[in-house]
């Protein structure tokens, strides 16, 4: 007899067999950031997770209007905490990067698979120290900029990594 739990697992199993990429937002705080994610996710077929707490409840009118329409086509799920996000997701700790100003790995170089995990930090904070602790020096990465330069813009950062994950697997699924 198949139990509830089961059934769950079962389905989270399913989408991530059909998920090309797992974008990871931890603690995100600008509404319009994560509308336009939730955008991206949806046009290119990555999994959207979000890790509490929110900086905006997700309902936020500004986060909708920047993802228009696409968030009955995107796949979201938020998850209570970082422990609460490993447990049920169950992401490969092998294929997921931190992309952090404060890493040590190139990103010009890598080579990414489907299913690869792409965790970033709140627009203000980053990734905590424990967080970025938590991943090999060689899955920590950053993306090249400026070098009097802060940052780069969340939901640019995530557009630059995703486009070029999925360009380097043929953009699977796409038109």
């Amino acid at each position: 007899m198949t139990t509830l739990a089961d059934a769950d697992k079962l389905a989270a199993d399913i989408a991530r067999s059909a998920t090309m990429f797992n974008v990871v937002l931890v603690e995100p705080e600008i509404p319009p950031n994560t509308g336009n994610v939730i955008r991206l996710c949806a046009n290119t077929g990555a999994q959207l997770h979000l890790i509490e707490p929110l900086g905006f409840p997700l309902e936020d009118a500004r986060m909708r209007r920047a993802g228009l329409d696409y968030h009955e086509y995107a796949t979201m799920r938020v998850h209570a905490s970082w422990e609460a996000f490993l447990r049920d997701a169950q992401p490969d700790p092998a294929r997921m990067f931190a992309l952090t100003t404060r890493g040590s790995t190139p990103f010009a170089g890598l080579a990414f698979q489907p299913g690869d995990w792409f965790v970033f930090g709140s627009e203000t904070r980053g990734l905590s120290e424990e967080r970025r602790a938590w991943f090999p020096p060689s899955q920590r990465i950053r993306l090249p900029m400026r070098p009097d330069n802060r940052s780069l813009n969340l939901s640019n950062t995530v557009a630059v990594v995703v486009f070029e994950a999925w360009r380097q697997n043929g953009f699977e699924g796409g038109a």
